[in-house]
Formats: structure tokens, sequence, C-alpha cells
């Protein structure tokens, strides 16, 4: 369902768009034109195949002026559905499609909709406390929360696999990838670790598994049952996932909407989202 959306919303972000409309007469030209209002917009100005990016601001992408000054805090939930450009948007479709297809099918879509959701807003939250002058799309930050997500499922359901050595290795080394990625210019990655962290306490609260046995005995005499649904850990992590979730969220807005910036409590922050080297500079 989510990937129907991303891809509907992108068609209707560049009917909105009309590049031809836009350009005439203006140097430079739509690239696809056979597309006609649905072409993109020239590659020198948006080289992912695209709208312009007055037209994602239109429709709702996260620029923290807006929603300070704005009071358009809606643009923290609409921006998770917009894309910059064709290659942008299935590249998320792809990774939605890979991530999430293996958690729906155990955990049903109810629960892995609430976690891509609100990892997304945590993203959206964590992305507007430290960048200032950009504007912001994708479900990136949804994505991470699904990953975050599959990490502490893993953690917390720890006593029911197999191989949970080589599990944790190849998904932490995925995970550090991708934020690794994040650290080029152009990229959010403040979206990505408030994505990932959101979902990642998510997981310990929604994904919980029973212990191994319980299903299979629980009709079993009482004095062969396993006695408990969950472990005592798995309770612990749960409750201590959930008070973070709701300080975090509540200080983030809380923070946000009073007009302050993260950097001012972080000041090393910054190289979180994006490495200056000799080839680019970073732009917050």
């Amino acid at each position: 369902m989510f990937v129907a959306v991303n891809i509907a919303v992108f068609i209707v972000v560049m009917y909105v768009n009309d590049c031809p409309k836009k350009t005439r007469g203006l140097e430079g030209s739509c690239v696809a034109k056979f597309l006609h209002r649905f072409s993109f917009q020239p590659l020198k100005e948006n080289p992912l195949f695209g709208p312009s990016s007055d037209t994602l601001e239109k429709m709702g992408a996260l620029e923290r002026n807006k929603v300070v000054h704005g009071h358009q805090g809606w643009r923290l939930v609409s921006c998770i559905w917009l894309h910059a450009g064709v290659i942008h948007v299935l590249t998320n479709v792809l990774s939605l499609i890979f991530i999430g297809i293996r958690l729906e099918q155990e955990f049903g879509f109810v629960r892995v909709g609430i976690i891509y959701l609100v990892s997304g807003f945590g993203g959206s939250i964590l992305s507007a406390l430290f960048i200032q002058q950009n504007i912001s799309v994708g479900a990136s930050g949804a994505l991470f929360g699904l990953l975050g997500a599959m990490l502490s499922e893993l953690l917390t359901n720890w006593t029911i696999y197999a191989n949970k050595i080589a599990a944790l290795f190849t998904l932490v080394i995925i995970i550090a990838i991708n934020l690794a990625v994040g650290l080029l210019p152009h990229v959010d990655n403040f979206a990505h670790i408030g994505g990932f962290i959101s979902g990642f306490l998510l997981g310990f609260v929604l994904l919980l598994r029973p212990q191994f046995g319980w299903a299979e005995n629980r009709h079993s005499p009482a004095d062969a049952r396993v006695k408990s649904k969950h472990k005592a850990y798995q309770y612990v992590f749960l409750l201590a996932a959930a008070v973070l979730l709701i300080v975090g969220f509540t200080l983030g807005l809380v923070t946000l909407f009073k007009g302050k910036s993260g950097s001012d409590h972080c000041s090393w922050c910054h190289y979180l989202n994006c490495v200056p080297t000799s080839r680019w500079k970073c732009q917050n």
C-alpha cells in the first residue's frame, strides 16, 4: 500500500509541476518532453529526473521556517510522501519492498505501518531541528525506521533465533553503510538518524514475540507449560523504549516550535549530516 501511495503522490506532484509551462521562454528545456506536463525539470536544475524545488515546497516539502514560523507543522508528515525525482522514488520504493515485505509478513501491516509513519515523523523532527536552510523530502527516515525496528526486533527476540550473531552482524553492516552514505552532501542524514532511532525504539514496543515454546505448550498441563509468554528483559526493553519515545518526541517538538536549533546544543552534530572534504562543501 505504501509503495502505491508513494508512486501516486509522485505522479500528482509531476502533474502539478507542469515543466513545459514553467520553462517556456526560459533557458534550458524539459527532459522527456513526450510526457508533456509530466516531463522533468532540466537536469541542471534537478538531476534526479523530477519536479522543481518550488513545486516540492508548494506540495509540502519540509522547510524549517515554514514549520516553525509559518505554523505549518503538517509539513513534518507531508514531506515523507514527496520525492525529488524518479531515481529518488524508485530507490525508496525498492528499499521499502525489500525491507517492508519481510516485516509485514511476520508482524502484519498495522504494526509495520505504525513504525513506518512514526519513524518518518521522527526523522522530520530531527531534520527540522538541525537543517536551517534547505528543504527536505523523501521516505528515507521511515525506511531507516524499519531498519531500526529490524535491529531491535532481533535483540528483543534474541532467544528464539538461530544464527543470531551472523544476522546481527549483517544488519549492523547494512545500517552502517547506509548511514555512511548519508554523510555525502545533499543527503538528509538527520532524517535517517531520527527515523532509525524512532524505529529502533518502536521495535521494542511493537515487535515482541512469545518466548520459545510458549505457543506450543500453552495448552499443556500447568507443570509442563512455559510460565510466561515473554521474558522479563523484553518487558524491560518495552518500558524503557516507550518512555524514551515519549520523552524524545515531546522534547523534540517543544524545542522545534520554540524556534530553537539543535546546533545550539550540539556544535559538532552537523558532521553527522555531511563531512566536508576537498571535493565538496557542506551546507546545512
